[in-house]
């Protein structure tokens, strides 16, 4: 069976079908989510993460993500005028 236009073209509206799809999704994710489970569907939490079974490289990973988003919230935090200072944050030993 020769490859067709009509093949090319299914193809390509099912891409563009299931890239809707997924943006739609991910637009409503947390209703989707509550609806699943409200069904019965149980979903794993994206931040009930089990550190201890992940590799080194994915706590290197995750490290290097955790690290870029104090970065960026540092960085709002000085262009909006108030910059919290790490030792206020940090809770005192006395």
């Amino acid at each position: 069976m020769p490859l067709t236009s009509q093949h090319v073209t299914g193809f390509a509206i099912g891409i563009g079908v299931a890239a809707v799809g997924f943006y739609v999704y991910k637009q409503n994710e947390h209703a989707v989510d509550d609806w699943l489970r409200q069904r019965g569907i149980e979903l794993p939490s994206p931040s009930a993460r089990d550190y201890g079974t992940l590799s080194l490289e994915e706590l290197v990973l995750e490290k290097e993500r955790l690290e870029d988003m104090i970065a960026e919230r540092e960085l709002a935090a000085q262009e909006t005028g108030s910059q919290p200072s790490p030792e206020s944050a940090m809770p005192s030993e006395g």
